[in-house]
């Protein structure tokens, strides 16, 4: 009960990040769009608090960020960034979930292969919305979208995320080891 407890609380607060740290970039979009403020929440959550709430924070923050202070759009973009942050928290929470040890190595593992799963299925969702339109969702698109304007937050995803990660171990709220053993414990 304690520990479901921790997890609501732990996933509210990323929610609540969720909707704050778009703030911060809010007056320049292309700031907003470089440095993706509301992945990094999501990407959290799915690695400290598990795959099922990484996917249930992912799902709900674009949404209710549409609905609180109307960003982003709903149709199609807070709807396929729902998709896509859902992915993101759950599939880097799962693979660091039954990753053998918890290191920077598994840490880059889930984040990475998240990343590439998430944009697919961000695609994939806009393809879809788009199409119920009629309008076309061009390959031009997607890569523009996935990886040309995103390269800047992917960049500080990968620095960020795991440098969080380590000074959350260091005040003991998370564990990571190296290969076999803890950070900082000698054999």
């Amino acid at each position: 009960m304690t520990k479901n407890i921790k997890n609501m609380t732990l996933s509210a607060l990323f929610i609540a990040l969720g909707l704050v740290l778009p703030l911060l970039t809010g007056q320049m979009k292309q700031l907003g769009n470089a440095f993706l403020p509301m992945h990094l929440p999501v990407f959290l959550c799915g690695l400290i608090v598990g795959p099922v709430y990484g996917l249930l924070v992912g799902l709900i923050l674009p949404i209710l960020r549409h609905f609180t202070f109307g960003m982003p759009p709903l149709y199609p973009t807070a709807i396929s960034m729902a998709f896509e942050l859902a992915t993101y928290g759950f599939v880097s929470g799962y693979i660091y979930k039954v990753s053998k040890w918890k290191c920077i190595i598994a840490l880059y593992e889930s984040i990475i292969i998240s990343m590439i799963i998430g944009r697919v299925v961000w695609g994939i969702s806009q393809v879809i919305l788009l199409g119920i339109n009629g309008q076309a969702f061009t390959w031009q698109m997607f890569m523009a979208g996935t990886f040309l304007n995103a390269i800047p937050g992917i960049v500080f995803q990968l620095i960020f995320i795991p440098s969080f990660m380590v000074a959350l171990h260091k005040t003991g709220l998370v564990n990571i080891y190296r290969n076999k053993r803890k950070i900082g414990v000698r054999k």
